[in-house]
């Protein structure tokens, strides 16, 4: 958790698309009267179907990291068996389980830097002990990102650019959100690491597969 928040931003880049129309021949009829029939206008064909566009902006971007991270470590966590958990590669870093609940710990614990009220019953200091247990692990994981998205879609946006400090660093309300996004990938890759030296295939690179 001590650890500097280092937040790099994405360009985006979007894909608009331009509707076309055609205009309709207008019919006269003048066999029964002087005046001319006011014409008639079809639309000859529909507007060119587009996909919508992702949203933009800095806490479009944090939220679209973090929810890619997310779901992969969830999917990870799961598909790892109860007795991995405990594994760790060697003496004096984190198991596979505390690993994950170190991820939950943060997502609970960052948003606190810019004022997020703190999750009701939750302490993210002691998470790390029930990293042996999956059930525990698993749900505390899931409880986290849910946690971590609704403080993110309840700041202003007028605060995003709030000057927060982040363990003596100078920051802003927006960097620490895409800082949840990193270090959620940063733990992502530890994980795969540790799944892959237990013989646990990724479920979406099996899915590839």
């Amino acid at each position: 958790m001590r650890r500097t928040l280092v937040a790099t931003v994405a360009a985006t880049l979007l894909l608009a698309g331009l509707a076309s129309w055609q205009a309709a021949a207008a019919q006269h009829d003048t066999m029964h009267s002087p005046a001319a029939a006011a014409p008639a206008k079809t639309s000859a064909t529909a507007p060119a179907a587009t996909a919508a566009a992702p949203p933009t902006g800095l806490r479009a971007l944090a939220s679209r990291q973090i929810v890619a991270a997310q779901k992969k470590l969830i999917a990870l966590a799961e598909a790892t068996p109860p007795e991995k958990y405990a594994w760790r590669p060697a003496d004096g870093v984190r198991s596979v389980g505390e690993v994950y609940m170190h991820v939950a710990g943060a997502n609970y614990f960052l948003p606190t830097f810019w004022g997020a009220k703190p999750a009701a019953g939750v302490d993210p200091r002691t998470l790390e002990k029930d990293g042996g247990d999956k059930a525990k692990t698993v749900a505390a994981l899931k409880q986290s990102f849910d946690y971590a998205q609704q403080a993110i879609d309840a700041v202003p946006d007028a605060d995003l650019a709030k000057a927060v400090q982040v363990f003596g660093r100078a920051s802003t309300t927006g960097e620490v959100m895409l800082g949840l996004g990193v270090h959620a990938h940063e733990h992502l890759g530890q994980s795969i690491a540790y799944a892959r030296m237990n013989g646990i295939v990724p479920p979406w690179s099996a899915a590839g597969q």
